[in-house]
């Protein structure tokens, strides 16, 4: 995992996770260095990713305050219960379908919980968190939300793109990657996170782009692509055409058989 320090009141704790045939996507988590401390989403759920770690190194976590769980995913949860116990004060912040998403697996402590709707706002003592539905999503509880202070939307999955390398998906900016490769890698993960895509109302689907576009964003941080600052105009229009880009078709059983064919065989 890699600490990118985003400006001074923004910490990505970054990794990331191959996915063989598209490439290393980017894993990250956030810490919002406000008044009143927030770590935005938990990580992987994976064996030994170092979560706490790495968010000790930026901050101490019992001073959090705050959990903006963006929605309740494995790959957005790792460390939730270990951050819960270590964080006595801190609540979490998810919907009412969040928590019923998480109650299938492990209840969360209900007297932690603090419900926010897309629309509804927060404050944390030195700035004010609104909550806006990204236009692309894999889960209905998805929430993100816009930072006035640090001009910042968290935009959970949407305009995630794979990297080439795991190198690029951990990176403490986007800018190292051509523009080009960019857009192709965002089109291919909104095919493949949100495949309702290409079934959507196109007005109805331009009208959430052009809700995010109206709060002028300066920074887009993606739980899935590197920190992106100043490029909201491209990404923008990177998801108002997400609809006409060429759907995901996955490997069927004939090629997973071949591939493990062309495995080496266990010695």
């Amino acid at each position: 995992m890699r600490i990118n320090r985003i400006r001074r009141d923004v910490t990505a704790l970054s990794d990331e996770l191959e996915v063989p045939g598209i490439g290393h996507l980017p894993v990250n988590a956030y810490v919002l260095h406000a008044a009143e401390p927030v770590v935005v989403d938990t990580g992987l759920s994976l064996p030994e990713r170092g979560f706490m770690d790495a968010l000790g190194s930026v901050l101490d976590a019992a001073d959090v305050e705050w959990i903006w769980l963006t929605h309740p995913d494995r790959d957005h949860t790792g460390a939730l219960f270990d951050l819960l116990d270590a964080a006595p004060r801190a609540r979490l912040i998810t919907t009412f379908a969040g928590v019923g998403i998480m109650s299938c697996a492990r209840p969360v402590p209900m007297d932690r919980v603090y419900l926010l709707n897309p629309g509804q706002s927060l404050d944390v003592g030195d700035r004010t968190l609104t909550a806006l539905r990204p236009p692309l999503f894999d889960n209905p509880s998805t929430v993100g939300f816009y930072d006035d202070r640090s001009e910042a939307y968290f935009s959970s999955d949407c305009l995630g793109a794979p990297m080439e390398t795991a190198e690029l998906a951990t990176a403490d900016d986007i800018g190292y990657c051509t523009p080009t490769t960019v857009r192709a890698a965002q089109h291919l993960w909104a095919t493949v996170d949100s495949p309702w895509v290409h079934t959507v109302d196109q007005d109805k689907f331009l009208a959430t782009v052009s809700t995010l576009s109206a709060l002028e964003p300066r920074r887009l941080l993606s739980t899935h692509l590197p920190p992106a600052d100043g490029r909201t105009a491209e990404y923008l229009d990177m998801l108002a055409t997400a609809p006409q880009a060429d759907a995901f078709v996955g490997p069927d059983q004939a090629a997973l058989e071949q591939m493990l064919a062309g495995f080496e065989p266990a010695r």
